[in-house]
């Protein structure tokens, strides 16, 4: 699994990024809990295939008092540190008690982020769901986004992105020509095309383009019988019965649904790199096998066949 550039920022990438989130330890939220030694592991799993994935993606608010950083931080140091040709991106986060996001805050946040994580200089640094305050706020003199590019001049950051969730927002903070890399979850899987358009016109605009939960927050990896619920909520019957007959047709061609779920992203000519959540060793070795499943190209009509109608979409065009 070759690296690519992440659009026009230098860095060199592989297709796959290994997120974080589950390894903070969030059972309200995925319904299970990564202790501190299965978290530093999963990490190690990663760094011990560098020619298969390179690129860690964590962030400040990714569980109680950054336990997702710490763990990663942790796993860092006992190797000496950021591997050579390995890529780390964060993202700063409001307070987690006051929920301050101002400009005063990113810079706090890019601090915390930095001991934890045991590092003087973050590679990509993003703006996470902005949409949690108005794009007036963020623009505002002294506000986030200023903020942010004040750490980019000083050299604490290499690189900016924005990573959120509403393709409409994530499009007004491409526009301030501030960001250099895209990130949205959820809006370009077998069952959604809402993000489509973002990442094309982002590839053409040169910026780095990353899709994260290519299985829709479970739904494609463990299927439709063991996950109703779609990106983290609750969806629409017919997303439900689409998915259902994905895995039938999946299950026809002998294909895991969850490889076709992942490859369908991995195969877009627009995304770098497509971010999946991990929660221990194993899981990193399966991501590596589903990526690496035989499709037949006729499995792939199919499943677009299935596609939901866009008025089902997250973000309807």
């Amino acid at each position: 699994m070759s690296t690519r550039p992440l659009g026009g920022t230098g860095l060199s990438v592989t297709a796959l990024c290994i997120g974080t989130s589950p390894l903070a330890d969030m059972p309200f939220l995925y319904g299970y809990s990564v202790s501190p030694d299965r978290a530093v592991a999963t990490i190690d799993a990663v760094l011990a295939v560098p020619e298969k994935i390179n690129f860690i993606d964590t962030s400040n608010g990714y569980g109680e008092d950054g336990a997702a950083e710490r763990r990663v931080g942790t796993a860092l140091r006992s190797h000496g540190g950021l591997p050579p040709g390995t890529v780390l991106a964060t993202k700063v986060d409001p307070d987690p008690a006051t929920g301050d996001f101002s400009g005063v805050r990113v810079r706090q946040s890019l601090l915390e982020s930095m001991e934890r994580l045991g590092l003087d200089h973050i590679d990509l640094l993003h703006l996470h769901d902005p949409e949690r305050i108005t794009f007036a706020e963020a623009t505002a003199p002294g506000g986030p986004v200023a903020a942010l590019a004040d750490l980019k001049a000083e050299g604490l950051v290499s690189h900016l992105g924005v990573a959120g969730g509403p393709v409409a927002v994530m499009r007004d903070y491409l526009d301030t020509g501030v960001f250099e890399v895209v990130l949205t979850h959820n809006r370009y899987t077998l069952l959604d095309r809402s993000a489509e358009e973002l990442f094309r016109t982002a590839r053409e605009q040169g910026i780095g383009v990353l899709n994260a939960a290519p299985y829709g927050g479970g739904m494609l990896a463990k299927g439709p019988d063991q996950q109703s619920r779609y990106a983290y909520g609750e969806r629409d019957d017919a997303i439900a019965a689409a998915a259902h007959a994905m895995a039938a047709a999946a299950g026809r061609a002998g294909v895991p649904l969850a490889a076709a779920a992942l490859q369908f992203s991995l195969r877009a000519p627009f995304i770098d790199s497509t971010v999946v959540g991990v929660s221990s060793p194993s899981r990193v070795a399966e991501t590596l096998t589903l990526a690496e499943t035989p499709i037949p190209e006729a499995l792939w009509q199919e499943l677009a066949s299935l596609l939901p109608p866009p008025n089902l979409w997250l973000d309807p065009p």
